[in-house]
């Protein structure tokens, strides 16, 4: 059911259903999430039914504020107080100890929790007005089927779930990519997750570099090596490569022997018969707005095959690296 998310009246509704123990989609700045409240692990059992998620897949708690993350967790360390008085609210996850008496369901059965503030107007309204009814948080991964492209819309929640669901309309997500997740519980914080907050403005405002994951740290959304993924095989080329490809694919046929979509900062000046092309952005921010729109759109397109220019290796295209070799991995 969508719903104009704009409007007190509608978020109040919202709040309601998600204080019932009822599930709720919502827009957030980085994509749109598929909400319940994190205090009950039947109503969080919904999410991991309706994603077809494995539950032992931890899900990200969304909090209205600092104070509201409290409920989930004993203490905020000095890594955890630095990032979240910067970056809350925004597209920022920091893992922290979890209260033993809550959000077990939402946290994969693990001792650590992930918490967020989000940023977009709509998520703020609701997580209010949840918390006002008695939900001190709600976790909320993305509003897509497991291991499917994010959504960037409201269309493309409505796309991937029954008419029944709950969607909040709030206009497409200003960031396009999940958030950065950091685990602040080590004496040097971890980056489990790349975002639009990039490696440098994080080991900046902390001082010190960030450590890699290894076989100690936490389960976190996004982390399985295959994730994010459009229904054609996707792989990324170096932009020569991918000139070199098509010269042998197409040659000089008159039409093109399969749908092929490219997604490139260098495409080709005259694509093939039934060929579609779009520009990569020069800008990573720009990039993460629209990648999980453009390959929704080459699932609609029809396209068999998607070849996309691998980003830069800087640190502030890592977000979209990231989503991008998970996406090629399947």
């Amino acid at each position: 059911m969508l719903l104009d998310g704009s409007t007190a009246e509608v978020i109040q509704r919202a709040a309601q259903h998600l204080a019932q123990g009822e599930l709720v989609a919502f827009a957030t700045e980085t994509v749109y999430g598929l909400g319940a409240r994190a205090d009950s692990d039947a109503a969080v059992a919904k999410i991991f039914s309706a994603k077809g998620r494995p539950s032992d897949h931890p899900l990200i708690v969304h909090v209205v504020d600092a104070a509201a993350a409290m409920a989930f967790t004993p203490h905020l360390p000095e890594c955890a107080q630095k990032l979240v008085h910067a970056h809350w609210p925004g597209p920022l996850t920091v893992v922290l100890d979890r209260h033993p008496g809550i959000g077990a369901a939402a946290a994969g059965g693990q001792n650590s929790i992930g918490l967020r503030c989000p940023a977009h107007p709509q998520a703020q309204a609701l997580l209010r007005a949840a918390f006002d009814l008695g939900v001190p948080g709600v976790a909320a991964p993305s509003a897509n089927r497991f291991g499917r492209i994010s959504p960037t819309t409201a269309a493309h929640v409505v796309a991937e779930f029954n008419a029944e669901l709950w969607v909040l309309d709030g206009g497409a997500c200003d960031v396009g990519i999940e958030s950065t997740i950091v685990d602040c519980r080590p004496k040097q914080p971890v980056l489990l997750r790349p975002g639009q907050i990039s490696r440098t403005q994080l080991e900046s405002l902390l001082g010190q570099p960030l450590g890699e994951r290894d076989s100690q740290s936490p389960r976190v959304s996004g982390n399985l090596m295959s994730h994010y993924a459009p229904r054609a095989p996707l792989r990324l080329m170096t932009a020569p490569m991918i000139g070199q490809a098509l010269a042998v694919l197409f040659g000089d046929a008159s039409e093109a022997p399969l749908k092929l979509a490219v997604y490139s900062r260098h495409p080709p000046t005259r694509p093939a018969p039934g060929m579609v092309v779009h520009r990569m952005p020069d800008s990573p921010d720009a990039a993460a707005h629209e990648l999980f729109a453009v390959l929704r759109s080459f699932d609609e397109h029809g396209a068999q095959l998607i070849w996309v220019e691998e980003p830069p290796e800087a640190p502030e295209w890592e977000g979209v690296r990231d989503r991008l070799l998970r996406a090629a991995a399947s």
